[in-house]
């Protein structure tokens, strides 16, 4: 008898579906929790809930057209398939950005940890007693190293913290027709740009000079000094600063913590304001960030000193607590008469460099700086053995070299076929930075690339150094007393430090923090993975575009999707932070308005209920702040608006409104509100710190607004870290 035959089946079988995804994990509460959340407030439905809530007229139309969602696995290969795009060379480009060597304890036990970085701003002192301890270490090591007496918890970057102290200096002495502020023209070239750019809305001139003369009126109000200069030159600087004060001006002096280890530091020399990166303290490359820069200055100054303080008090009990201080500087509470924009601070990333300074401790930083500047010692002496110039006797880890016989963009072609880059200063001379990570083999290569591949006829030991520092330049005074910086140095004493200050705090890892949209989200682990994959973290900023192609892919899709989600033509992600998207959302505003011949526009109108932020960057960006009053509601008072328009018609250059309002709720007359601005001749200003309440159901750009600023630290996956970074793209 034959065997039957199995007959096939009528259809094929399904394909088996994915298990739980990412949005499941990332959103967390499951259908029953969210039908009880529902019913709580009263909606049968998310589409009944989100139907009360956002009004129809401001939905969006269509679905937004983005790619496919990927798992987190896909993700993460299609990340590490870009991070492969970037090409890793060694880079001694300088310019105040430095590869360093990030303890595992701190990289591990901070950097990569959820109750580190998932905190939320130190606002309620009594949960925050763990950061606020961090960053009171990052302020004393930055007051200890640059001679100073206070400093602020970190500023975005060393460009933005020049600015800053310019504008500090302009509140100071910027009266009686002061308006020039003089700065020499070996400081770090994006420091030069960000003055110029900061400058001009200001009424600000910026002068650039030669350092050794620098030109000193009655009409200058600040001098900024490079110490360390940008092509590694040392010099004495006491002769500048002396005739600033004679000229009644201030002295800025930008500046390298490490190297400050080995140099009198600038309150010694007797400058007013320090500013600068902490970057090379354990803080990776990232491409350019983040990385925390600081402010200090002396005592007398404080109350124009811009960002966050972290203050010792006492308790109910009498016990020391800390705190955020002198709070009555800031925009939240001063709004247009602010000292600064500032909002934030690169809080996870000062607390990185605090740690580092704990964890090596005075005796430890000296030794890395002193190996750094011997190893560039031995390069000096064997480059000009081989006949090449090096441009300056006093350097610390930056040497200015002239090859005897190929031009700059020759040696950076030699270098690039060694994986090396360079930097070119003009046609002939050339920068070498080294940092931490630089060996001893290092040094040889790079005699070996000067030499243009031959043999080098001599080793490192047939050298003999000649001092690059002069007893006038070297620093004597003591640094980093205070015992945080002499007890933690074994790995396992730093890993306690660190847990005991944890768990001091409150982070996602131990509940939700309510406290506002800023943590209404999770960090996934998955999106800080690639944070500390050297593809992306090891790349300088300023590294050729081609070996970057891994980054401009990402910029470029990331561009691409804000745009999608935002319903607007064009976005830029060069803001750091929500307070410069403002800032850089206005000035597009301002350049607007100067292209049709109408640069006489400079009011701004600014509900009432707005964030502190948004009156502080109007005048940052030379605009006149005109209040608009809210009605019982908190809504905009739509006939104030009217009356204001009719008011300032001529002169209306925008309006700043926060979408939804800082009272979450979504005003029905924003199309209106943008109907009244325009007919009036201004442009509206979206704050969009609460987009994420909008994301997939509402698109600024339809409402009527004109620019808008996206928070990413509180509306995708970049982590508060305890006050910072963040990401405020246009």
């Amino acid at each position: 008898m034959e065997a039957e035959t199995q007959a096939e089946p009528d259809t094929a079988m399904p394909l088996p579906k994915p298990v739980a995804g990412f949005a499941h994990r990332h959103i967390g509460p499951d259908a029953a929790e969210a039908r009880q959340m529902l019913e709580t407030v009263g909606a049968d439905s998310m589409e009944a809930f989100i139907g009360a809530v956002v009004p129809s007229a401001i939905r969006q139309k269509n679905a937004l057209n983005l790619p496919a969602a990927l798992s987190e696995t896909d993700a993460l290969a299609r990340l590490r398939t870009m991070s492969e795009r970037n090409q890793l060379h060694r880079s001694y480009i300088g310019m105040g950005f430095s590869g360093c060597i990030v303890p595992p304890v701190i990289q591990r036990n901070l950097l990569e940890n959820p109750g580190w970085y998932t905190q939320y701003t130190p606002y309620q002192s009594e949960i925050s007693q763990g950061r606020l301890e961090a960053l009171l270490n990052f302020q004393t090591m930055v007051c200890d190293l640059s001679g100073l007496e206070i400093a602020n918890a970190s500023l975005l970057d060393e460009a933005t913290a020049c600015a800053e102290a310019m504008a500090m200096c302009h509140a100071i002495k910027g009266k009686g027709g002061r308006n020039v502020f003089w700065a020499a023209a070996n400081c770090h070239p994006q420091n030069l740009e960000v003055l110029r750019t900061r400058a001009q809305p200001l009424g600000i001139e910026v002068r650039i000079g030669n350092p050794s003369d620098p030109e000193l009126d009655e009409k200058v109000f600040g001098v900024l000094l490079q110490y360390p200069a940008t092509d590694g030159a040392v010099t004495e600087p006491g002769a500048v600063i002396d005739a600033a004060h004679e000229a009644g001006a201030m002295v800025v002096m930008a500046t390298d913590l490490l190297a400050l280890t080995l140099l009198k530091p600038p309150g010694e020399l007797g400058a007013d304001i320090a500013v600068g990166n902490a970057q090379r303290f354990g803080v990776p490359l990232g491409y350019g960030g983040p990385h925390a820069a600081f402010l200090a200055t002396r005592d007398i100054y404080k109350r124009q000193l811009p960002g966050r303080i972290v203050g010792v008090s006492k308790d109910a009990r009498g016990r020391p607590a800390l705190r955020l201080s002198i709070q009555t500087r800031e925009q939240h509470i001063r709004r247009d008469k602010a000292t600064s924009n500032i909002c934030t601070a690169q809080a996870l990333l000062a607390s990185m460099a605090g740690m580092y300074a704990c964890y090596h401790g005075p005796e430890g930083l000296r030794g890395i700086a002193g190996r750094i500047h011997g190893l560039a010692r031995l390069l000096a002496t064997g480059l000009e053995r081989l006949g090449h110039r090096v441009r300056h006797d006093a350097f610390f880890d930056t040497l200015a070299v002239e090859h005897s016989m190929q031009s700059a963009r020759d040696m950076l072609r030699i270098a690039e076929a060694y994986r090396i880059n360079l930097r070119a200063l003009d046609e002939r001379g050339v920068n070498v930075a080294l940092d931490e990570t630089t060996t001893e083999a290092d040094v040889a290569e790079l005699l070996q690339v000067f030499n243009e591949g031959r043999e080098v006829p001599f080793t490192l030991e047939d050298l003999a150094p000649a001092d690059a520092l002069t007893a006038t330049l070297r620093r004597t005074s003591e640094f980093l007393t205070h015992e945080v910086f002499h007890k933690h140095r074994s790995e396992t004493e730093m890993m306690r430090y660190l847990k005991r200050l944890e768990n001091r705090d409150l982070s996602l890892a131990q509940s939700m923090i309510p406290l506002g949209s800023c943590t209404m989200k999770l960090n996934a682990a998955a999106e800080m993975i690639p944070v500390s994959w050297p593809e992306f973290n090891g790349l300088h900023p300023f590294a050729p575009l081609k070996q970057t192609r891994g980054y401009q892919q990402l910029f470029a899709d990331l561009e691409q999707w804000l745009a999608e989600i935002t319903g607007f033509a064009g976005v830029s992600l060069q803001p750091n932070a929500g307070s410069q998207g403002e800032y850089a959302g206005l000035l597009v505003i301002r350049a607007w308005h100067e292209s049709r011949d109408e640069s006489g526009r400079d009011v701004c109108l600014i509900p009432m209920s707005a964030h502190g932020t948004n009156p502080a960057s109007a005048v940052l960006a030379g605009m006149r702040v005109v209040p608009v009053q809210c009605n019982d509601g908190g809504d905009i008072d739509l006939d104030d608006l009217r009356a204001k328009t009719d008011e300032h018609a001529g002169s209306l250059a925008a309006m700043m409104i926060t979408y939804p309002s800082t009272h979450g709720v979504f005003e029905e007359g924003i199309g209106e509100i943008c109907e009244i601005v325009h007919t009036a001749g201004g442009q509206v200003y979206l704050d969009g710190a609460n987009l994420n309440a909008m994301v997939g159901l509402s698109r600024p750009g339809e409402l009527g607004a004109d620019v808008c600023h996206i928070n990413l630290h509180k509306t995708f996956c970049i982590p508060h870290g305890g006050g910072g970074p963040g990401m405020g793209p246009i």
